[in-house]
């Protein structure tokens, strides 16, 4: 997303609304790589959930990370 991303109105959004909740970081590292959250089930069960972020500060649902980890079924040894 390089230096395009920092025009986005959403990056902004998410900006000030972490700022609003006292989220203070360090700033240090490369900060143009964007994450993501997979939720990946016992043997043949594969990927439960995937979340990709599109910008910056995308967060993932936390009720649909607990909704996927319950879905995950013990692998019969």
């Amino acid at each position: 997303m390089m230096l395009s991303g920092f025009f986005r109105l959403g990056v902004w959004k998410n900006f000030f609304r972490a700022w609003k909740s006292g989220y203070s970081g360090n700033l240090e590292g490369e900060g143009f790589t964007l994450g993501g959250v997979y939720v990946i089930g016992a043997g043949r069960q594969g990927v439960l959930l995937e979340h990709r972020e599109k910008e910056f500060g995308d967060k993932v649902s936390l009720p649909s990370v607990l909704e996927a980890a319950e879905k995950i079924k013990p692998q019969a040894s």
